[in-house]
């Protein structure tokens, strides 16, 4: 079943008395539980694609449907994780959790405890962001996320400022939310291998004007191993397609 569905979207950007075209014609379908991975070069507006399906920019031409219905703005039904965790620094986890709910209500509370429990954080509730690595405060930020029961998750680079270790075990981490929770996430990345080993899709963007050059099926089993044949057949999939984009990229930039 179709959750979100992404319509003749079409973004400029005034610049005084010019436009900068910055996305063009884009169709997407995300199914109910579906993972999409997009990637593709700076500036082809992949992170603008995320800020108007989280309703945070409505200035575009074209529809972004969610279950049938137009987004007009943001809503509970719509969780958004940034790079970087921006959680409040004089509020523990619980408290950063629960954002404006109070933890003295016991359903509130028991909530925010099973969310703590599912980013693996237990015992870390009463802690301060000051005393979390920056993994720790990613999962904060993504158990935040959760706590409203959103249909889809938006995720924006959200491991790029993270060593190749702790990123692993974020990817990791995530999944597991993933299984459990069946949420549909749509997750921006710069690591194709990052975008292949989380995905049922990749989603392949070109800029100048941002636009989908592909969007790539991934039909590999959970869990997947970067070092076997299929996964790097996929891989040189991927890499083939980039080529293309840059290819255009060099066209469009030389006036070709």
């Amino acid at each position: 079943m179709t959750l979100l569905e992404i319509k003749k979207l079409d973004k400029h950007f005034k610049k005084g008395k010019e436009k900068n075209h910055v996305l063009n014609d884009i169709h997407l379908k995300v199914k109910a539980g579906e993972f999409v991975t997009i990637i593709g070069p700076s500036g082809c507006g992949k992170s603008t694609l995320l800020k108007a399906v989280a309703g945070l920019d409505n200035e575009y031409n074209g529809e972004i449907l969610l279950e049938g219905e137009r987004v007009t703005g943001t809503g509970s039904n719509r969780g958004f994780i940034f790079q970087e965790p921006r959680l409040f620094p004089w509020h523990t986890v619980e408290k950063n959790i629960a954002g404006n709910l109070s933890l003295k209500n016991p359903e509130v509370k028991q909530h925010v405890e099973k969310l703590i429990k599912l980013v693996r954080l237990d015992g870390y509730d009463r802690a301060f962001p000051k005393e979390l690595s920056g993994g720790m405060a990613q999962r904060v930020a993504i158990a935040r996320a959760l706590l409203r029961k959103p249909k889809i998750l938006l995720l924006d680079e959200p491991f790029g400022a993270l060593d190749a270790f702790t990123r692993s075990h974020m990817q990791e981490a995530l999944l597991n939310i993933w299984e459990k929770e069946k949420t549909s996430m749509i997750f921006v990345t710069h690591d194709i291998d990052e975008a292949i080993y989380l995905a049922d899709k990749v989603v392949i963007m070109s800029a100048k004007p941002g636009s989908i050059q592909k969007i790539i099926p991934i039909d590999l089993p959970f869990p997947r191993k970067k070092t076997t044949s299929s996964f790097q057949e996929l891989r040189t999939l991927v890499l083939n397609e980039f080529e293309k984009v840059d290819e255009l990229e060099y066209t469009n930039s030389a006036g070709i």
